[in-house]
């Protein structure tokens, strides 16, 4: 008989009180009810870790790198107590024959999750990637045929990502366009968030289904709102202090990012709330505009260093978050003269200040640059 999710972590060194903490948390993160609680200790106290199935693909395995970095619900070393990590190359001990016969005997048991990194090459048959003589698109077929469900983890895996852009020669496809006859978890990211699939794994245990999913088909917990309204240089915004450089004052002192292209608020994911390597940090928080790596056709989007333009957001046609990024209460004084604007109209302000002789942006003087701060507040 397999080991329970928490005999499993017992073994591991994980006390009773530690293990209460990863439930309480793994509910919040899922965003349940503090009365799911107690089923999620029930679940994962007499159940069985999942069986996972882990395919490595079209990708670079960055998927990988930020997978085995989980910092919630469990810190990165007991990464692997919530699931049965049976196949995945990167990691597992075995080796050729040995390990296909160890997969071979997975899928005719069923009852598996099946994580798919990378994208499938269906060009030219199939020829661009091959495993053991194989195409990835049947070894992909082969393995979602049991399995409960399939977590296509990483933008390579829902939309194709940098394979799929154009002009696409190995005519990547994102597994959706494969496997039509399973449910299909999307865990876009590039790399995407480990917790996600904890989280995931964590729900099926404890409800018998999967997570509430948003249209797009993405854990709702994680892919609801954009990166923006939760950002930490969100207040920056907000008072229209805007990076006009990598090396300016606003720069340094960690100002919105919004004018060097940042995509957060057309970008829905989990980012700004849950991190990476355990929540240290995420791209904005370092210091870099958000790509919206998240988003399906990133790549084909253009320059990542041109400011989003409004009407690129209101085709989103999410008009809640609209208001969001480009809210009323955002406001730019210009020579004392202007009042409350927002978004490209305080770029346009500012390049017309430029023109007119005015402080030359980032080259304005301290005094200067307090004045603007004073008059902005």
């Amino acid at each position: 008989m397999q080991d329970t999710c928490y005999q499993w972590a017992v073994k591991r060194g994980v006390s009773r009180r530690d293990f209460l903490k990863l439930c309480t948390a793994t509910a919040a993160m899922l965003g349940l009810e503090a009365s799911a609680v107690p089923k999620i200790v029930h679940a994962l106290e007499n159940k069985p870790r999942l069986p996972v199935i882990y395919l490595h693909l079209q990708e670079c395995t960055c998927c990988s790198e930020s997978f085995i970095r989980s910092g919630h619900p469990l810190t990165s070393s007991l990464i692997l107590d919530l699931i049965s990590l049976d196949y995945m190359e990167t990691l597992m001990a075995p080796a050729g024959e040995q390990a296909e016969k160890s997969k071979k005997d997975i899928l005719k048991k069923g009852g598996y999750l099946l994580v798919v990194e990378g994208s499938v090459p269906t060009g030219e048959n199939g020829v661009f990637c091959t495993i053991g003589g194989h195409t990835t698109e049947d070894l992909l077929r082969e393995a979602a045929e049991n399995a409960v469900a399939v977590v296509a983890y990483g933008t390579c895996a829902t939309d194709g990502c940098v394979q799929g852009a154009s002009p696409n020669p190995t005519n990547a496809q994102p597994v959706h366009k494969i496997i039509t006859d399973k449910p299909v978890i999307k865990v876009s990211g590039c790399p995407p968030i480990a917790e996600v699939i904890t989280g995931t794994v964590a729900h099926y245990l404890t409800f018998d289904a999967l997570p509430e999913l948003t249209p797009e088909g993405r854990p709702r917990a994680f892919y609801e709102h954009t990166i923006h309204e939760n950002c930490n240089r969100r207040a920056f915004f907000d008072m229209g202090l805007f990076v006009r450089d990598f090396d300016d004052e606003g720069a340094r002192q960690g100002w919105c990012l919004f004018m060097m292209g940042c995509r957060g608020p057309l970008t829905k994911n989990a980012c700004a709330i849950t991190g990476f390597n355990e929540g240290t940090s995420y791209p904005i928080k370092s210091g870099h505009p958000c790509l919206g790596c998240a988003e399906d056709g990133f790549y084909d989007k253009g320059c990542f260093y041109e400011p989003v333009s409004l009407n690129a957001i209101a085709e989103t046609k999410d008009y809640t978050n609209l208001k969001v990024a480009i809210g009323t209460t955002a406001g730019f004084a210009v020579g004392g003269a202007l009042g409350a604007v927002v978004g490209t109209a305080m770029y346009n302000s500012h390049k017309a200040k430029q023109a007119d002789g005015g402080p030359q942006g980032n080259a304005q003087s301290d005094d200067a640059a307090k004045s603007d701060n004073r008059s902005e507040s």
